[in-house]
């Protein structure tokens, strides 16, 4: 029997192709893009990756040095130091780099702290420019410890018999060299850092040990 024209009730009805084109409906844990997916994750709020200023900012907040275990314990202020008084002193800081990033970038805090830094390439070269000083012993002596041209393992230890408590000796090496920082160590280096914190950390360094004697006093007294 006809009953006329009726709207169809299987799978191919109308109502049903109609339903099978709406957009689905994100549920909370269900969204429907990898942003959603992040937002329900975090409660509504989109997590992006964190870049490596926010996670060193973070890092320094908890305490913890950007340069790992060879750094200085809580670590020196971002701030870079005020520069140094003019001197017509000789140099107190030498170095044993031939990496030229590290060279360039020495030299260049040096003249804005009003630092002398000599760069020597051998015992030999060393001596003549100690000879040159007089009796005023250096403050500071860096290593580059992949600098083969330098011996530095063999070097650092006539160097801490020669000069003995008066001068510091640092060196500096790949983080992922762990048996090279050990040896110099045992050879006599005073601090063994990482590239990251020795850069982090060379204006510090440079304006303490460049400074002359009596400015350290005086600087202690106040």
């Amino acid at each position: 029997m006809n009953f006329g024209p009726r709207r169809p009730s299987g799978p191919g009805g109308k109502n049903r192709r109609r339903h099978g084109r709406r957009p689905p409906k994100n549920r909370p844990g269900q969204g429907g893009s990898r942003g959603g997916d992040a937002r329900n994750r975090h409660g509504g709020i989109y997590s992006a990756p964190m870049d490596h200023a926010y996670r060193n900012a973070l890092n320094g907040s908890n305490g913890r040095g950007g340069g790992g275990r060879g750094s200085f314990g809580p670590g020196y202020s971002a701030v870079d130091p005020e520069p140094l008084p003019q001197s017509d002193s000789g140099p107190r800081i030498f170095a044993f780099v031939d990496d030229l990033f590290f060279l360039a970038k020495i030299q260049e805090i040096a003249r804005k702290l009003n630092v002398k830094v000599e760069f020597v390439k051998t015992d030999k070269d060393l001596t003549e420019k100690l000879e040159q000083n007089g009796e005023e012993k250096p403050s500071l002596i860096i290593f580059d410890l992949n600098n083969a041209g330098a011996k530095p393992l063999s070097m650092i230890p006539k160097l801490k018999s020669k000069l003995k408590k008066g001068t510091s000796i640092i060196g500096f090496l790949s983080h992922v060299q762990g048996d090279l920082k050990v040896k110099a160590q045992e050879a006599g280096c005073d601090m063994v850092l990482p590239r990251s914190a020795f850069s982090q950390n060379l204006p510090h360094l440079l304006r303490r040990h460049g400074a002359p004697d009596e400015l350290e006093a005086g600087s202690e007294q106040h």
